[in-house]
């Protein structure tokens, strides 16, 4: 079908399509707290902007709107983002993030074998209520709610985590689905794409993605002593190179195969140790296929649920887990849908395992890329940890006696003074816990029992870290003053660490 032709039937049916009020609903419901932006067939409207009424998509489609796009991210006021904004003044105005994993691949029977398994690997790892949506095209939407997400790790906002935390989410989802996806499919899947050139299998260290192979040549004029550098894709035609001044062919001097990652800008030429060169069983089965999981960066925009498609004039529908595995690109005909959430009803907390598995393997992952090589310089190149065992209570900084009185305003900030004072002096998990217990019945009004555990089990995922040094917002924040002792000695654990040793001494 020629261009004008698809442009012609999209403008037929949005109007009649758009004017259903339970198509305009779904779309600004899920709307609320995004940033939206209209498509025009051919671009896009301005940014940013959002759905004040439900009346206002009806609208720009008389204007001639034929489809609307919204951010992953959800926002306290869409209006207030502006181009240039620091990330210190998106995190003050952004509430949450969903998490979108947008399986984009050329052939529809491949993604749509992939968001079946990507379904079922999350159900593995307990997130069991996900939103799943057709894309429109060939591709799927899955949606984890941020309703599902853990609101703070280790004190910190996970609002304030977008996109790095949803990237390595993402990234380990990719590796854990593909594992399962290799078992059901890896021989179907290798028959197929046995003479694909990109299963050299070399990928960008940084994003993961397969790289892109090129041949670079040196050539040079005989005659006018003239030298060119040409990038050559591995799979384009031959070409016969000739001087821009004499016109006689350009003969070849040298050649090299360089790796460039599309995605990270990067290539083996300025990053020689970016690349890595997979074993056939780390081949990228979801990159073979050209599928791409990953898509999150801030104000990133998807097709929201319900809008239809430029190309192929079909709905984005949302469907049932049993609906995806009968689904058939005609049953998103827009005019014989039925409207569902895609925003699910998911529980507290239900992707605190995902989070938890993801932190873990980005960790390791980290390690293992640098060869599990730490080079430690400066003051703390002999670090020895140091056992203090038997303290007591009246070896503790004024300041951290005078938190486990009990504090009213900062019940958070002093929790993860506390645990992280108690984790890097040695205590006990047992003993750490009755005194956090203790000392939550002490304050003005005690912290919910579910959120000290959920911080607890963070905290044990790592290694203990220093508590905040004496000169933070940290204790000011909470009403505490710290001495000009403290001060001196910087940390709380310092100061133990002097008494414990003055103690010995004498």
């Amino acid at each position: 079908m020629e261009e004008s032709e698809k442009k012609e039937r999209i403008k037929k049916i949005t109007h009649l399509y758009y004017s259903k009020p339970e198509v305009q609903k779904a779309i600004y419901e899920f709307c609320k707290n995004r940033e939206v932006c209209p498509r025009y067939y051919d671009g896009f409207g301005k940014r940013p902007d959002s759905l004040q009424y439900i009346g206002d998509i009806y609208e720009l489609v008389k204007r001639g709107a034929t489809s609307f796009n919204c951010s992953e991210e959800i926002w306290e006021e869409p209006l207030k983002i502006a181009t240039g904004m620091t990330e210190k003044e998106y995190n003050e105005i952004r509430i949450g993030w969903d998490l979108l994993i947008d399986i984009d691949c050329k052939w529809f029977y491949w993604a749509h074998k992939v968001a079946e398994v990507i379904v079922e690997s999350l159900e593995e790892l307990g997130v069991k209520n996900v939103g799943i949506k057709f894309s429109g095209s060939k591709g799927f939407h899955i949606l984890i709610p941020w309703k599902s997400f853990p609101k703070e790790i280790n004190c910190e906002k996970t609002s304030d985590k977008f996109p790095e935390l949803p990237r390595k989410i993402i990234a380990y989802l990719r590796e854990y689905s593909q594992k399962n996806f290799k078992k059901k499919y890896e021989k179907e899947i290798y028959s197929e794409f046995e003479n694909t050139p990109i299963k050299k299998g070399v990928k960008c260290k940084n994003c993961e993605q397969i790289a892109q192979v090129y041949e670079q040549i040196k050539l040079y004029c005989q005659f006018c002593r003239r030298e060119e550098i040409k990038k050559i894709d591995e799979n384009s035609e031959k070409e016969i190179y000739k001087c821009p001044e004499c016109g006689r062919e350009l003969m070849k001097r040298e050649s090299k195969e360089i790796y460039e990652c599309t995605k990270c800008v990067k290539n083996s030429i300025k990053n020689p140790d970016n690349f890595l060169t997979l074993r056939t069983e780390e081949m990228d089965l979801f990159e073979i296929m050209g599928l791409d999981l990953i898509l999150v960066s801030p104000r990133h925009l998807f097709r929201t649920p319900y809008s239809l498609h430029e190309k192929t004039a079909l709905a984005s529908i949302v469907l049932t887990k049993n609906e995806l595995k009968n689904f058939q690109m005609k049953d998103a005909n827009p005019m014989n849908i039925k409207i569902k959430d895609f925003n699910p009803d998911s529980k507290e907390g239900e992707a605190n395992k995902l989070v938890m598995q993801a932190l873990d393997w980005a960790k390791n992952k980290e390690i293992k890329d640098k060869g599990n090589k730490q080079n430690i310089k400066g003051e703390f190149a002999n670090f020895k940890k140091i056992n203090l065992k038997n303290l007591k209570e009246e070896d503790y900084p004024p300041s951290i006696k005078k938190i486990l009185k009990g504090v009213g305003d900062g019940r958070k900030r002093a929790l993860f003074i506390l645990i992280n004072f108690f984790r890097s002096t040695g205590m006990e998990k047992e003993e750490l816990e009755k005194k956090i217990g203790d000392w939550n019945k002490k304050n003005e009004v005690a912290l919910k029992e579910g959120y000290i555990a959920a911080q607890l089990f963070w905290a044990y995922r790592r290694e203990p870290i220093l508590p905040p040094n004496f000169n933070t917002d940290y204790y000011r924040g909470i009403g505490v003053i710290p001495s000009i002792e403290e001060m001196k000695l910087k940390n709380p654990v310092n100061w133990v660490i002097k008494k414990n040793s003055s103690a010995k001494n004498k």
